[in-house]
């Protein structure tokens, strides 16, 4: 291995770590707990260290939503493809999704709520966002019925998902009822 190949390795590695501590934190103690000061100590590096990879808490933000859409589009196909049947597949795709949000609240703050720097819906949208939403419409588009836009349809089915995720862990939703929001927005919005 060369002295570049070693450097480049080595950069990425010390990348991973700050992103994954900078995840860490923000699951255990909130976004507002993640400084490049704290990060620094963590990972026992310098700020200046850390500002060599990310300009700022912007940028960290942005590589944990990147991280954490691919995990998303992960979960929801392996729910998807697990399923069988249009009202399984989107039941399962949307339990997957309402689950995502309750286990990484962090990363999905990142990925929905933080400004990360990074945009959706236009031309410069990184791929694991555009793949994140790509995940969504594999199953959603083929239940969207005749005449609707099936990316017209999965925008208002995620939307739909992300309100009720956003009020889930809000505490404006008793969480006993969960299954039957699932259930009712599958069946009052997907053509099965």
């Amino acid at each position: 291995m060369s002295v570049q190949e070693r450097k480049e390795r080595e950069r990425a590695e010390r990348e991973r770590l700050i992103v994954a501590t900078a995840r860490e934190l923000a699951e255990q103690q909130g976004w507002d707990a993640v400084t490049t000061r704290r990060l620094a100590e963590r990972i026992e590096y310098s700020q200046p260290v850390l500002y060599s990879h990310f300009r700022g808490k912007r940028e960290i933000i942005g590589a944990v939503a990147l991280e954490g859409a691919t995990e998303l589009a992960a979960a929801v196909r392996a729910a998807a493809s697990a399923a069988d049947g249009s009202r399984t597949r989107v039941t399962a795709l949307a339990r997957t999704y309402l689950d995502f949000a309750v286990r990484n609240p962090a990363v999905y703050d990142a990925i929905f709520q933080l400004d990360g720097g990074l945009a959706f819906a236009a031309e410069d949208t990184p791929e694991p966002l555009k793949d994140a939403f790509a995940a969504l419409l594999e199953s959603l588009g083929e239940v969207a019925g005749d005449g609707v836009h099936p990316g017209l349809f999965t925008e208002v089915f995620w939307a739909a998902l992300h309100g009720l995720a956003d009020l889930t862990r809000a505490g404006r939703l008793p969480p006993a009822e969960a299954g039957r929001r699932v259930e009712l927005l599958v069946d009052r919005l997907a053509v099965l």
